[in-house]
């Protein structure tokens, strides 16, 4: 459609400048503006009568403007109403709106692929309230997500085409999970996001064991296979499901968004160089904290005592209310 209107445009362009140039040389003593005056009213019908006595050869010349001219007017005018009464147009300016809001991201996530799997991750990451891009080619898939999740910012188009990594402002994100149905796809897509953020936290779905070593090679910083993940649930639930009906639990609660998370102690954070408990963190936000991690050894504390001393870049891992963790991130200095 927009290639139809940019070709009218130009044949209406090509019109008016044939017919002001045509009658000026015609018609001698005729000024260029009379010239287009004449192909003014000409074109447009409107029944003015001639701007000065046609010769026979200006008034041949005007029977051939006519016919072109008016028929690609008609054109142009039902191309037109084509363009917004179809619903194009909306669909353009929702396009525009949502290209803008994708730009003005910084620190999201970009998510590949939003089928089965990529569903469940957009899921999480609504209700965690992180902010996304996600890119599919499949417009049946978009068209379905749209239902689940109003307000989707999405890209349409091949996600191992670097032109849609742009599009979902990839330079500007802090992660990535690809869940691509192939793993050629997700390397590729791995590859190409890795050299245009090399600072990007790069998750992949891997589908045959074997290209999780090539994954991690191209610059994957994780890999998930499906068939681990389900092997583990399966048996998890025979030897441990009271454990597994726990989280489940955890995931689905209806009164609110309950989840393990992390939060970074920043060194200007009130929390840095204080102990557990001089932190307060439990009386502070209401979170259980499970283990920290010490940035100078990489190690992790878990059910830590109360006299751990955390210092700048330790992990907290807690669980508790997504309202207790944005008061925690606040308290660490990650908001």
């Amino acid at each position: 459609m927009a290639r139809r209107v940019l070709i009218l445009v130009f044949m209406l362009l090509g019109i008016f400048l044939g017919g002001t140039l045509g009658y000026s040389l015609i018609e001698e003593n005729w000024s260029l503006f009379d010239a287009f005056y004449m192909t003014l009213i000409s074109l447009t019908t409107v029944g003015y009568g001639e701007v000065r006595p046609l010769t026979t050869q200006g008034r041949v010349f005007t029977v051939f403007l006519l016919l072109g001219g008016v028929g690609t007017l008609a054109y142009g005018v039902s191309t037109t109403t084509a363009f917004l009464v179809g619903g194009q147009f909306t669909q353009m300016m929702r396009k525009r709106s949502l290209e803008t809001k994708i730009q003005h991201l910084s620190d999201h996530l970009v998510l590949c692929g939003l089928g089965e799997t990529g569903r469940h991750v957009a899921d999480e990451f609504i209700k965690t309230n992180r902010p996304f891009v996600a890119i599919e080619r499949d417009p049946e898939q978009i068209a379905q997500r749209l239902e689940d999740f109003p307000g989707l910012l999405y890209v349409e188009g091949d996600a191992t085409h670097e032109g849609c990594l742009e599009h979902a402002n990839i330079e500007k994100a802090s992660g990535l999970i690809t869940c691509l149905p192939d793993d050629k796809a997700n390397i590729f897509v791995v590859l190409s996001a890795r050299e245009m953020n090399p600072s990007l936290r790069i998750i992949s779905r891997v589908i045959h064991q074997d290209a999780e070593s090539k994954l991690r090679k191209v610059g994957a910083d994780a890999t998930v296979s499906s068939n681990f993940i389900g092997g583990m649930r399966m048996a998890s639930e025979i030897i441990r499901p009271e454990v597994v009906s726990f989280l489940d639990n955890m995931l689905r609660e209806t009164r609110g968004v309950l989840r393990v998370e992390e939060a970074i102690v920043e060194e200007d954070s009130p929390l840095c160089g204080k102990t557990l408990r001089e932190a307060e963190i439990h009386q502070r936000t209401g979170l259980l904290v499970l283990a920290t991690k010490k940035a100078s050894t990489g190690d992790y504390q878990y059910n830590p005592e109360a006299d751990c001393l955390l210092e700048a870049a330790d992990v907290l891992v807690v669980m508790g209310w997504a309202e207790q963790i944005e008061k925690l991130r606040e308290l660490a200095g990650n908001g």
